[in-house]
């Protein structure tokens, strides 16, 4: 199992599918924390005990071996008994955490900022909104206080702060002022002896057209310097003040590959102008501009690749910012108009979606009774689309779905019911579109229902087509294009997935392009007249569409996940590389890969703890995945659950609702579920 480790905020780790692991207490934890600081190096057990107590107890020695030995099994629950560790070592006179160089956040974080350097600024400007991404809060948040942190945590905060200044240098060379002033005037307010920070501040309001507000902010800088710490500014912040005054020719944007200017052309100058005039107009503290920052990040979300992952990470900090202020229409106006169509049933970021739906149900309960029925319904959607993959209780899920990762709750499905009730009453087609979008991610209750989720695409392309909602169009085709390919109707989801493509190239939206390109892929390989290398390379150009598109819900384990399922097409076992990053699938796939090792046993332990697959997309498939294995080892109890999970799709192909892949006929497995279980009762 590989796992990763997080100190970009509380100490925590994670397992392959990318799920926490238990560590236990803060001292368990603590152990781990100072074998990161040490970087792979050895620790005594000496050096332990005194980081880990002022005045350590007796026994203290055997409660660090404690520590390390329940962190073992954590990290590494396969290892079998008495065999060495892998991970937490025993080497000399102490321990050492052999974690690989990609494998803990803040080591990434490191060599990712300093590669940015040497890159062009676009590039540079892609890593390090990524980079930055990865923190969760103040660098091994929970050990503050302790001496053998704090020089770390000083090194990584420092890391950080020159990470998002040079963001803010390769925005401004790329003409990206709007983007830039707010960060940067954030940045100095919480840092403000950073004279770094106040010089690229003061350029980029120089370069929205604000010679005022530039001047007025180095005149700020000035007297924080001269009257807190008895400091001139230095030669930096003196230069560029002249030059304003000046009008200096070099501080223009930059043109040219890289830069802004005229390469714009046209659109570029009226952006330029219009948001030059909005900064000079709305005031920096206006509650307009929260609301408008929505506007814009919309509008960035479907451009994919960083906009995506840009406009999901401004989106929590404007619903942060809106809820500070204490006016709830207010928030909810700046939730509810992040309303970007959604078609993938994985959250790419399940803790920013908690924080949205948090926010969202604190604002229902915060606004006044009676009117902002529309805010409430936009509300309600929201809270559905961001509850997407959540087992709904009332749907009698099992217990044993917990250990999918998911967290049961009907409120997803009751939210979505809601605002599509309200959406109707009020004849509101945009928000009829938003609560239809959220229906579609709370029919994954069961398998079999694609005919239900081909119905809400159908009334989606209807609606938009009727009210010129170009992104709901798109979604309904798309979601069309999945039902259709479940039903086997693959002339019908071709029709849907041309349309999409069509309207994708009409109105500049590539994130299209990736799923009708992951479903060409699927077509092909349900032809069955294409060789499998055909299709495997089909895949992965596919596969290759998704790197840098900003969906890591999406795109991690995928490309494994659709290669498998060609081999169980086509009965051959599954690849037995223990290196294969299968995320979110490895629960599923795991019993195939150790039967494919002849490692039997093993298969029907870990058949045995197979979680229930998670409500989604997948959902079919995955049990398939789960049958296949239970009819190989004769597990009665798992093949009963897959034959229960699969009756409801016995008319569907499995995995095809996904447009991604395909592990052919529903009913091809129920018939071996059903002959298999039959000998198994036979037999008894």
């Amino acid at each position: 199992m590989r796992v990763g480790f997080g100190v970009l905020g509380p100490v925590t780790a994670w397992d392959g599918g990318g799920a926490s692991i238990a560590l236990k207490g803060p001292r368990h934890r603590a152990v781990l924390a100072r074998l990161i600081v040490a970087r792979r190096r050895v620790v005594p057990v000496t050096r332990l005990v005194e980081d880990l107590w002022a005045d350590p107890p007796p026994g203290a020695v055997g409660a660090v071996r404690t520590f390390v030995a329940a962190l073992r099994r954590a990290l590494e629950p396969e290892r079998p008994p008495r065999a060495p560790a892998g991970l937490l070592v025993t080497e000399g006179p102490g321990y050492a955490l052999r974690a690989e160089p990609d494998a803990v956040d803040a080591w990434r974080f490191e060599r990712t900022v300093s590669a940015a350097a040497t890159l062009p600024p676009e590039d540079a400007l892609a890593r390090l909104e990524e980079a930055l991404g990865w923190w969760r809060g103040p660098a091994y948040a929970e050990f503050a206080d302790a001496a053998w942190a704090r020089a770390e945590r000083s090194r990584l905060t420092e890391l950080r702060l020159r990470a998002v200044e040079q963001r803010a240098e390769a925005r401004l060379s790329l003409g990206r002022v709007a983007e830039a002033v707010p960060d940067l005037d954030a940045h100095v307010a919480e840092h403000p002896w950073r004279e770094d920070a106040w010089r690229l501040l003061a350029l980029a309001l120089y370069r929205a057209g604000r010679q005022g507000d530039a001047l007025a902010v180095l005149r700020r800088a000035r007297t924080l310097l001269v009257e807190q710490l008895g400091v001139d500014p230095g030669p930096g912040l003196r230069r560029l003040e002249a030059d304003i005054l000046a009008h200096a020719d070099h501080l223009d944007p930059p043109t040219g590959p890289g830069g802004a200017g005229e390469e714009g052309g046209a659109a570029g100058q009226v952006w330029a102008r219009a948001t030059a005039a909005y900064d000079r107009t709305v005031g920096a503290g206006a509650r307009a501009r929260l609301e408008s920052t929505v506007g814009l990040l919309r509008g960035l979300a479907v451009t994919g690749g960083g906009g995506l992952e840009a406009a999901q990470l401004h989106r929590v900090a404007a619903v942060t910012a809106a809820e500070e202020l204490g006016d709830a229409a207010l928030t909810a106006r700046v939730i509810g108009a992040y309303d970007v169509p959604a078609i993938w049933t994985r959250s790419d970021d399940p803790e920013r979606s908690a924080a949205v739906v948090s926010a969202a149900e604190r604002t229902l309960t915060a606004l006044p009774p009676g009117g902002h029925e529309a805010a409430r319904a936009r509300l309600l959607a929201t809270i559905a689309l961001e509850s997407r993959g959540a087992a709904p209780e009332s749907h009698g899920t099992p217990p044993r779905a917990l250990r999918a990762g998911s967290t049961p709750s009907a409120r997803g499905f009751q939210a979505a019911r809601q605002a599509e009730r309200i959406a109707r009453g009020l004849d509101d087609p945009a928000l009829l579109a938003f609560a239809l979008n959220g229906v579609f991610m709370q029919t994954f209750q069961r398998a079999g229902l694609a005919s239900r989720r081909d119905a809400i695409g159908a009334e989606l392309v209807t609606l938009s087509t009727r009210h010129d909602l170009v992104t709901y169009e798109i979604l309904g085709h798309l979601i069309r294009l999945q039902a259709r390919g479940a039903l086997a109707d693959f002339p019908g989801a071709d029709g849907h997935a041309a349309a999409a493509d069509r309207l994708a190239e009409r109105h500049e939206l590539p994130l299209v392009g990736v799923f009708t390109q992951w479903y060409r892929a699927l077509r092909l390989a349900e032809t069955g007249r294409a060789p499998v290398a055909e299709v495997e390379t089909a895949y992965r150009e596919a596969a290759a569409r998704l790197d840098g598109a900003g969906m890591p819900g999406l795109e991690r384990g995928l490309l494994p996940l659709a290669l498998l399922s060609l081999r169980v097409r086509h009965g051959r076992p599954a690849p037995t590389d223990d290196r294969i990053d299968w995320g979110p699938y490895a629960s599923w796939v795991r019993p195939l890969v150790l039967l494919a090792q002849d490692r039997r046993d093993a298969a029907g332990a870990a058949l045995r703890e197979v979680p229930d697959p998670p409500p989604d997309l997948l959902l079919e498939a995955l049990w398939c995945l789960t049958a296949r294995a239970a009819i190989t080892l004769g597990d009665r109890e798992t093949i009963r659950r897959a034959y229960s999970g699969l009756t409801p799709a016995a008319t569907e192909l499995a995995g095809a609702g996904s447009g991604l892949l395909s592990l052919g006929p529903v009913a091809r497995y129920l018939e071996e579920l059903a002959a298999t279980g039959s000998a198994g009762q036979e037999g008894r």
